[in-house]
């Protein structure tokens, strides 16, 4: 899991109209393939309310199946390597996140039954994570993994399900600024030239994945108190998506 501000929020349990929601929702991950190991993307923008989500949907699936969470910040590629084209909207989509690192010491080895980390590097602290592995999973183990980009087409075969977590800019931006201190009206705007790397890498993506169409549901999360869930309709997986079992 990551540390410090980014999975800093220990949110309590959702009550009213988003405890019914996410009890949908919570309901459909401890029914995905029953005796299989499983991996989900909670997928959004930044500021969208991806790992409290996450936090929230371990605490609710938890006592019906074995659950585990983490993050790709704990995925980042190091400072060198995530700069070495500039600081651009492009370079930060394109080269943030170490998406071997991902498949080979997170995903893979969770879906197998063997160690697996959760993070190889602190972007925070910017130093390579040591920690000891986490014990391999039981067989019917889910695993949700919370992030930006996850749809990308890297990492989308990865998942058995997805979520894509909707949340406008005008939203969002305020809302993930607000982790690291007061927010004043330059760090509010989605348009401001102190937002222009990371929300012009997130429109890239948004233009050239469209992830809400390929996310097996959609939870708009704008209003945090009455979240909207949207599922797809029976029939499979949408284009794109990982087959059941597969």
């Amino acid at each position: 899991m990551s540390s410090g501000r980014l999975d800093a929020v220990v949110p309590p349990p959702p009550v009213g109209r988003r405890a019914e929601v996410l009890g949908e929702l919570a309901a459909h991950l401890v029914a995905l393939h029953p005796g299989g190991r499983v991996v989900v993307a909670l997928d959004g923008v930044d500021g969208a309310g991806k790992t409290v989500l996450g936090r929230e949907l371990t605490a609710l699936v938890a006592p019906r199946r074995e659950v585990h969470r983490a993050s790709v910040d704990g995925f980042h590629r190091p400072r060198a390597q995530r700069y070495a084209r500039g600081r651009t909207a492009e370079t930060f989509y394109r080269d943030g996140y170490d998406h071997d690192a991902i498949r080979n010491r997170l995903v893979e080895p969770f879906r197998a039954g063997e160690p697996w980390v959760s993070a190889v590097h602190d972007v925070e602290r910017e130093v390579v994570v040591d920690r000891e592995a986490e014990a391999a999973a039981g067989p019917g183990a889910l695993l949700l993994v919370d992030g930006i980009f996850l749809h990308r087409p890297a990492l989308a075969a990865l998942w058995d399900a997805s979520v894509w977590v909707d949340v406008p800019f005008e939203v969002s931006v305020p809302r993930g600024n607000a982790r690291f201190g007061e927010v004043g009206a330059e760090q509010a705007d989605p348009a401001s030239g102190v937002n222009a790397r990371y929300v012009g890498g997130q429109r890239l993506y948004l233009a050239e994945v469209d992830p809400a169409a390929r996310a097996t549901w959609q939870l708009d999360n704008t209003d945090l108190a009455a979240p909207v869930l949207t599922s797809w309709p029976p029939g499979g997986p949408p284009p794109g998506g990982r087959a059941p079992g597969g």
